[in-house]
């Protein structure tokens, strides 16, 4: 291997980077290293969650994180961002400010990072997971290398699609979370009825997130001529899981299967028999009752595809920090991956 290669080669366990993943709410921005031992380990030195609210850009944020965490010199930066790529800019409508790439970059004195859209890095970094950091819902205790699906509820609903191939991990961004959503049960299509009067178009999205879950229980009390009592959606699944208002567990309920419903759907679309991961930030907060839920009833019920999906394992990610991991693990086999095929292409060329 040429000199030049085995220093980039190297300077991939020398060098640390930042690896940030980004909500509509939180974002989780780490300071990392691989490992020197030369497994596909890496070594966390730093990490802090922020609040997007409090600041009026990415930039700000990550040069916050720089300042308090980043003792280390830093030049590589890969950005995990719900949204999708429109003229440079990644736009997120849960974000209350958009991501531009140039000026990110620069305005942290950073150079040469790498975007990673919409849920790509948990997308990647299932492959990496300890199956003993997740709860296995259904399907198989194994795994496979076929197409894997993440789904995420959290301020919004993401949806990716992992596809390992012999040139790498490679993730496909989606907008799944805008599809219609197709009510299983009269109570759901009594909810739909309530969001859409004039048979507008609903999205999952519109109760398959933190936000979402609130508008569910808004229109459950609503049906049964109720008040709300709660204006959050962390107060709803509080008063879920302690069992003390029928209308917060009926919403959960519902959002459970109707999550189930979904992901059934989208796993069925991609034919995902490497698994389901379900991450995002709010069904963490209601593991219990997702177990005891009708998730897995609806996300069996498909006619024929039954037989397909009792095969598809379904695991819930219980480790907050594999969106950083993720989009840390897709930088470094991006970069293994270009020395490779720098080397292939110079011995190619000495030959």
């Amino acid at each position: 291997m040429p000199a030049s290669h085995v220093s980039q080669h190297a300077s991939l366990h020398t060098q640390p980077f930042l690896a940030a993943d980004v909500g509509g709410t939180h974002a989780r921005v780490a300071l990392l290293r691989a490992s020197a031992a030369g497994k596909r380990e890496i070594e966390i030195l730093a990490y802090r969650k922020f609040a997007c609210a409090d600041f009026t850009g990415l930039p700000e944020l990550l040069a916050a994180f720089i300042q308090r965490d980043a003792a280390l010199q830093v030049r590589r930066c890969v950005i995990a961002c719900a949204g999708q790529a429109v003229g440079g800019t990644l736009i997120n409508d849960n974000l209350a400010w958009r991501v531009p790439p140039p000026p990110t970059r620069a305005a942290v004195a950073i150079a040469g990072g790498g975007i990673v859209l919409r849920l790509a890095a948990p997308g990647v970094v299932h492959a990496h997971v300890e199956h003993t950091d997740c709860l296995l819902l259904c399907g198989p205790a194994t795994h496979t290398e076929g197409p894997a699906l993440v789904v995420g509820p959290g301020t919004g609903l993401g949806a990716a699609v992992r596809l390992s191939t012999s040139g790498g991990v490679h993730v496909l961004a989606s907008e799944a979370g805008q599809m219609n959503l197709a009510p299983g049960t009269a109570r759901e299509r009594a909810v739909l009825a309530k969001l859409a009067p004039d048979d507008a178009y609903v999205p999952y999205e519109r109760i398959l997130s933190g936000p979402g879950l609130l508008t569910l229980y808004s229109s459950l009390c609503e049906l049964r001529g109720a008040s709300p009592r709660f204006a959050t959606p962390e107060a709803v699944t509080a008063a879920a899981c302690a069992g003390s208002d029928a209308d917060a567990v009926e919403t959960v309920e519902m959002f459970c299967a109707v999550l189930g419903g979904f992901a059934g759907n989208v796993a069925m679309a991609f034919a995902a028999d490497g698994g389901v991961y379900l991450a995002g930030g709010v069904l963490p907060e209601i593991r219990q009752m997702l177990q005891r839920s009708r998730f897995v009833d609806r996300f069996l019920d498909k006619g024929s595809m039954r037989e397909f999906l009792l095969h598809v394992p379904v695991r819930l990610i219980e480790h907050g920090r594999h969106g950083v991991l993720g989009a840390a693990h897709w930088y470094i086999d991006r970069q293994l991956h270009g020395v490779a095929r720098r080397r292939a292409s110079s011995d190619g060329a000495a030959a």
